[in-house]
């Protein structure tokens, strides 16, 4: 896959908490310049519509950890559109889908989904979920007629459970093969945690991924044949 291929499947990232307005026009500058699209705070996004008109932005709700009330998602949705933004990444409610209460976790993601006219990415933050639990938020994504799935926000790189901290284990907290192919089966899969390189890149891309959310993405398309 040539650069320019790949370029147009980056969603290039800054969603930390130190993000500042220079940061922002930075991503916008490479984004726009190397024609991928832009992952940013819903804070930024009319400074980021005026400043990069023809970016593709994309933002979150309910970021980090999806504990916000689902009313709070919607209005989040809602503002995020009415500011710019062109694709919104909701977290699910973690919690929630640990408890086994996927009644609540589809229903919330409905409600969003049904709330805005643009398209809806689902992060499922598959390092803290089973297999079986990666399936569950995959079918309510798929229920609530989400336009992708996620793997990761990026915040859970240094997760470890009990089980596994018992057991001398770690998880990433990005996205993996294994999760990519697993999530592929429900819906399109946007690849992002731990995805620096082009080999990085094309391993998720060839896994099943049609989307690579990442902070580097220049990195990445550097490394892309031209």
């Amino acid at each position: 896959m040539d650069r320019h291929e790949l370029a147009s499947l980056i969603d290039h990232t800054v969603l930390g908490p130190e993000t500042t307005p220079a940061d922002i026009e930075t991503v916008l500058d490479d984004a726009a310049a190397y024609g991928m699209n832009a992952c940013i705070p819903p804070y930024y996004l009319e400074e980021a519509t005026a400043y990069a008109p023809d970016v593709t932005l994309a933002t979150v709700i309910g970021f980090p950890h999806g504990q916000n009330d689902h009313d709070t998602k919607r209005r989040e949705g809602v503002l995020a559109w009415k500011a710019g933004a062109d694709e919104l990444d909701v977290v699910i409610n973690i919690g929630r889908l640990q408890a086994g209460d996927l009644e609540a976790v589809a229903a919330e993601l409905e409600e969003l989904v049904a709330a805005v006219p643009i398209p809806v990415k689902v992060i499922i933050e598959t390092a803290l979920l089973t297999d079986e639990q990666k399936r569950d938020a995959c079918r309510a994504a798929v229920d609530a007629d989400a336009m992708m799935v996620k793997t990761s926000t990026g915040f859970a790189e240094s997760v470890v459970s009990e089980k596994q901290r018992a057991n001398g284990e770690t998880v990433s907290g990005g996205a993996t093969v294994r999760d990519v192919e697993l999530m592929s089966e429900y819906l399109p899969v946007k690849a992002s945690g731990g995805v620096g390189s082009y080999d990085d890149a094309i391993r998720m891309l060839e896994a099943g991924a049609e989307r690579i959310g990442a902070s580097s993405g220049v990195e990445i398309l550097e490394g892309a044949p031209e």
